[in-house]
């Protein structure tokens, strides 16, 4: 949409190895500045529309306010949300290898995204508190999925207690999100991180991955390895063992105990083979919010257990029932109750300490790896966990499959 100091061919047809040739050519050979590339996101409100030619005002104006308007920089457009927003891409380092003022770099971004909210009479950005009723929806492919992903991440950190990455999976995925491990070595250093995918309601990704450093802190490997940890001293499993229990023995099939126990506020995640075997099975008690694989309760609950009872289609009598005593159904939930632990729908809640979402404008400012959010101007702002029994069965169904392959002539 517009740039400085930056070659842009005539026709239109923009070479990205061009462009970095020419941040290139603009500073010095010798610098002590180890990210000199400054990435800045401007959102705006849904409701402002706004033309290429506003974006680039806008933009042009900001950037000069910033301090960065004589530096080389190049604005472009994304369109891949209902939501269009620009990019803007900077160097932070003069001529002379000089580094620019940063210094409170997120307050004057917030103070002039604010002013230009003013000015052009945009829709301002209001912070919204998370509060305990606020519910957890699952990802809108038509809106932010970064901030969604990561105020999910946030929330679900927040409220649930689990010990696995398998467990962490399993309440991310009732909101269309998933994480995994990514370990390797930079430079000669190991490191061990995190990344996140939004999903559709059938696992597929809708997205590009996000890098935890991205989302923030709360979404470490570090801080989810110490969530995994304070929640072994917390957890009590007797209050869901015991309504699994129930909801198990009066069930007629695998549906009807998913239904039951959704009923309860428990939901249930089960994994499957090719062959369409349960390996792996967690509960998501609402009620306590908690996370369990199935083995934690007990065999009767195990990915095997479950396997043998609705799979192989034997009556209750011919499976040894749970050891845990059988009580009467508790009475319904009430109505505020029953609404606040329907989680597949995306209304699952639980207490919370009070925080803050996104407003509708925003301004993400990109160091590198990390960035921040700039919370003014409704235009700106700036594994599955190890079974050892799942896991012996699953390789074992993979090796009798290989066995029974036979050459074809």
């Amino acid at each position: 949409m517009g740039a400085n100091k930056i070659i842009l061919p005539a026709d239109g047809q923009i070479d990205i190895g061009r462009i970095a040739e020419n941040f290139r050519e603009f500073m010095p050979m010798m610098g002590r500045t180890k990210k000199p590339v400054l990435h800045i996101s401007l959102n705006p409100h849904p409701d402002d529309k706004l033309t290429d030619q506003d974006f680039e005002i806008l933009a042009r104006e900001y950037l000069e306010k910033l301090g960065f308007g004589e530096q080389p920089f190049i604005i472009y457009k994304h369109e891949d949300i209902d939501r269009h927003h620009i990019h803007i891409v900077t160097v932070n380092v003069n001529e002379q290898g000089k580094r620019l003022n940063q210094d409170f770099l997120f307050r004057r971004s917030k103070k002039i995204t604010t002013e230009l909210e003013e000015k052009y009479n945009l829709h301002k950005a209001q912070r919204e508190k998370i509060t305990p009723d606020m519910p957890i929806k699952k990802v809108d492919p038509s809106g932010d999925i970064k901030r969604q992903v990561a105020n999910t991440v946030k929330m679900v950190g927040m409220r649930y207690k689990f010990q696995t990455l398998g467990e962490y999976n399993a309440v991310l995925s009732l909101y269309n999100i998933r994480c995994e491990q990514t370990d390797g070595r930079v430079n000669g250093r190991e490191y061990h991180g995190l990344v996140y995918f939004a999903t559709d309601d059938e696992g597929k990704v809708i997205a590009n991955p996000f890098k935890a450093s991205r989302l923030g802190k709360f979404a470490s490997r570090t801080a989810i390895d110490s969530r995994f940890e304070k929640a072994k001293d917390k957890i009590d499993i007797a209050t869901t063992k015991r309504k699994v229990a129930d909801c198990l023995a009066q069930s007629t099939g695998k549906d009807d105990f998913t239904s039951k126990l959704k009923d309860c506020g428990i939901d249930v995640v089960f994994r499957y083979t090719d062959e369409g075997r349960i390996y792996g099975v967690t509960f998501i008690d609402h009620n306590t919010m908690t996370v369990l694989n199935g083995s934690r309760l007990g065999k009767q609950f195990s990915a095997n257990a479950l396997n043998e009872r609705f799979n192989n289609h034997q009556t209750t009598n011919d499976v040894p029932l749970p050891d845990t005593p059988v009580t009467m159904p508790e009475p319904e939930l009430n109505a505020d109750t029953h609404s606040d632990t329907q989680s597949q729908s995306g209304n699952t809640q639980a207490p919370s300490e009070g925080q803050h979402q996104s407003a509708p404008i925003h301004s993400t400012t990109d160091y590198g790896d990390s960035d921040f959010t700039l919370p003014g101007l409704d235009l700106f702002q700036p594994g599955q966990s190890f079974n050892p029994d799942e896991e012996e069965f699953r390789r074992r169904m993979q090796r009798k499959k290989k066995k029974g392959r036979r050459p074809k002539f």
